[in-house]
């Protein structure tokens, strides 16, 4: 039996045996995607980076949890409360994992940064990557979990429209990853915008082609879009792409990689198009382009609500506002990018010991307020 036993059930004996159980804090288990520290950048943002914190302060221990093992019982450790993210617990053992937390009186808490229920947004998830399965186990763990943790408030007002409670947490960056100084980008040659982000965001890059089409500074100097990453079509590229190197999708080291290219850049663009899936979505654009030292631009949508206030740049859908906001950018970038860094330093921090409206949220999600 003690070869079944998880990592986290033996060291919940080791410490037992050494503290007393009366003094052990909670036990909280997450469920996210990769293992051994390696994650999707959505996992290392919204979860481990939380967990990572919340064991820092004491006021709990955290393990990551292989969901069929406990599902199914082989993973002996008994849990206070347990964290899935998305879809990562298999559809197939949720309807066990949730007659364990009946029994053992773990709470399980759902945490979603995507709308994954709209009809609109489930169409365009799975154009990207969402087979029906994983659709089916984010529906069925959100509509049973005992609490529900989402992003924004749009989303939160997407699940209340399916009857279901949610709690906003925003999303927050780790400063160690992101600490970098305003840039200060190469002056020969084009300048260059960037783009980053994930697969889902294709059709957004099309907001941009006739932006950059022809696009000069003040000065005359050509400007030029840089992607890294967001779409795997590069069939009439009228933007460069910026290839990441093998191992830099990992989120930490593909930090690295956009901190040690920074100066190859004048701005960072998010761009959304017009449809209830991105009205849903976070700031987080903003929060990281403004920690790697570029001053930010994006779509004037309800994500980017309030960001001109710290220092972002929004833009309409026409080429004309866009070039126009881009310019602005281009002018006393260090002014705007150090507003928008003190912003982010104060409020939208993820890190040990700070006593913030989301933090208490997601803690009191957990069971642990």
């Amino acid at each position: 039996m003690a070869l079944l036993r998880s990592t986290v059930a033996r060291l919940l004996g080791r410490g037992a045996q050494q503290r007393g159980p009366e003094q052990q804090p909670p036990l909280v288990g997450f469920v996210v995607h990769g293992a051994g520290g390696v994650h999707p950048a959505s996992a290392h943002i919204r979860v481990t980076g939380r967990m990572s914190a919340l064991a820092a302060s004491g006021a709990a221990r955290v393990a990551q949890v292989d969901p069929v093992r406990w599902a199914d019982g082989s993973d002996t450790a008994h849990l206070d409360a347990i964290l899935v993210q998305r879809d990562a617990f298999p559809f197939g053992s949720l309807d066990a994992a949730f007659a364990r937390a009946s029994a053992e009186g773990t709470r399980i808490v759902a945490e979603v940064d995507d709308d994954f229920f709209t009809a609109e947004a489930r169409a365009r998830l799975a154009r990207a990557e969402y087979d029906p399965e994983r659709l089916a186990s984010v529906d069925r763990l959100v509509r049973a979990a005992a609490a529900v943790v989402v992003s924004t408030e749009p989303l939160r007002a997407v699940l209340a429209a399916q009857g279901i409670d949610a709690v906003v947490v925003p999303n927050g960056v780790q400063p160690g990853l992101w600490a970098h100084d305003p840039v200060v980008p190469a002056a020969a040659g084009p300048r260059r915008v960037l783009y980053m982000g994930s697969a889902t965001h294709g059709g957004d890059l099309d907001l941009l082609r006739d932006v950059f089409d022809g696009l000069v500074d003040d000065d005359g100097r050509p400007v030029r879009l840089e992607v890294v990453g967001v779409t795997q079509d590069d069939g009439d590229a009228w933007y460069d792409r910026l290839e990441l190197p093998e191992g830099a999708s990992h989120y930490p080291q593909f930090v690295a990689f956009l901190r040690d290219h920074a100066d190859r850049w004048s701005a960072g663009v998010a761009p959304l198009t017009d449809d209830r899936f991105n009205d849903a979505k976070s700031d987080l654009k903003f929060l990281e382009y403004s920690m790697l030292g570029l001053p930010f631009v994006g779509s004037d949508r309800p994500s980017y609500a309030g960001v001109a206030a710290h220092g972002g740049l929004l833009a309409g859908d026409r080429a004309d506002d866009w070039r126009a906001a881009l310019r602005t950018a281009f002018h006393d970038p260090d002014t705007r990018v150090r507003r928008a860094q003190a912003y982010v330093r104060a409020e939208r921090v993820v890190a040990s010991g700070r006593d913030e409206p989301g933090e208490r949220a997601w803690r009191a999600a957990l069971g642990l307020a």
